[in-house]
């Protein structure tokens, strides 16, 4: 249940269009509902700000429905990740509303317009990185951001990121998104005074070792400004972005 939903519900009681039994009722269930294989926390978005998400790779399309449908009884934009086709078959015939993204992989339940803030810009280094790079604006959209794309602008080539500077210094935060040698987040960490958030992925030949090249070399960033999250990690970028951008866009 998020804020919104208990602050109406508290207001109804206050009138007393709400009983404080009917009141109670309805929030039986927090903190969190027990689905036996999953104790789906219908709290986070009080405590954090969104609801919980649902990370759909190594569960059952029945495991995800199950969690989706009691997320949705309480929250609105209600995302699940790494989702399959399998798992989109499953929610097609559950009869809940839902958006699917496919180049990011993301179900968005009980979809939402949420007006977007400040402004955070996407870019990643290749086409190959999309995915997580959608992954990061697709979130990013959800929670209520304005999100600008920056795409196929790797180090190969940097008159093509260059001629997008003028956006680069206008966001609040950028997600830099990179395989390869993942070196993209420092360059835009040298060319702007914005906060970097450097997502690796796992996109490369073999001694890429599956992102982990990129990783440490974003670790190791002479670059002041850039942190670094997991590889292929869109997700986590974008949450670390929704608390800069906000911040940001509240301060100005």
């Amino acid at each position: 249940m998020d804020r919104d939903r208990i602050r109406a519900l508290l207001e109804a009681v206050s009138r007393g269009d709400l009983s404080v039994d009917e009141a109670l009722v309805r929030l039986r269930d927090l903190p969190y509902a027990d689905l036996s294989f999953a104790k789906v926390d219908l709290h986070r978005s009080l405590r954090g700000g969104a609801p919980e998400a649902v990370f759909c790779q190594g569960k059952t399309p029945e495991q995800v429905l199950a969690i989706l449908c009691r997320l949705a009884q309480h929250h609105n934009n209600v995302l699940a990740t790494r989702a399959s086709e399998e798992i989109v078959r499953s929610v097609e015939g559950s009869g809940l509303r839902f958006r699917y993204h496919p180049e990011a992989r993301i179900l968005v339940v009980n979809p939402a317009v949420v007006e977007g803030v400040g402004l955070i810009a996407v870019v990643s280094a290749g086409t190959s990185d999309l995915p997580v790079a959608e992954e990061a604006a697709v979130t990013a959209e959800v929670l209520g951001n304005r999100v600008e794309r920056v795409y196929d602008c790797g180090v190969a080539g940097l008159h093509r990121l260059l001629d997008h500077h003028h956006l680069l210094t206008e966001a609040n935060v950028i997600i830099a998104v990179a395989g390869m040698e993942g070196a993209l987040p420092s360059v835009i960490g040298g060319l702007t005074d914005r906060a970097v958030i450097a997502v690796p992925t796992s996109v490369g030949y073999g001694a890429s070792f599956g992102g982990i090249a990129a990783l440490l070399a974003m670790l190791n960033s002479c670059a002041p400004g850039v942190s670094v999250v997991n590889i292929d990690n869109g997700y986590g970028a974008a949450h670390q972005a929704n608390l800069i951008n906000k911040l940001v866009a509240k301060i100005r």
